[in-house]
């Protein structure tokens, strides 16, 4: 019995306390879970590098990589639909001026036939008088 309980110290000491759910690899690894559900993702992924780098081998540390790599996708995901957004904005706005050229076009084309009809009629008239 003595032997179990002094392998299970000299275990537990040689593990050091970042594989143990609790000391100040488990506050880290909970301020980043905090950062995450505040929605403060910049902050919450710097958190869980910063636990990766320390605790690489510690107990949460599979965790903590699968929510900083999802986290990060999330941000990734959100800067694309941000320039997503900007581009169909500038899009739309290339629309709009093409189709108001295309009525200023449409526009002048008919004030040309118009021209080109009067010009016409002037034209049989003068035939006429001939």
């Amino acid at each position: 019995m003595r032997r179990a309980l002094a392998a299970l110290a000299l275990a537990a000491a040689l593990t050091g306390c970042a594989s143990w759910p609790f000391g100040p690899a488990a506050t880290l690894l909970s301020e980043a879970d905090r950062s995450a559900r505040e929605g403060d993702f910049p902050l919450a992924v710097a958190r869980y590098d910063e636990y990766l780098t320390r605790y690489p081998d510690a107990w949460g540390a599979p965790r903590a990589r699968e929510s900083r790599d999802t986290l990060a996708a999330t941000l990734t995901a959100r800067a694309e639909a941000a320039r997503l957004r900007q581009e169909v904005t500038r899009l739309r706005e290339d629309l709009a001026r093409r189709e108001m050229d295309l009525v200023r076009v449409r526009q002048e084309a008919d004030r040309l036939r118009s021209d080109l009809e009067r010009l016409k009629q002037s034209d049989l008239r003068l035939e006429r008088t001939r």
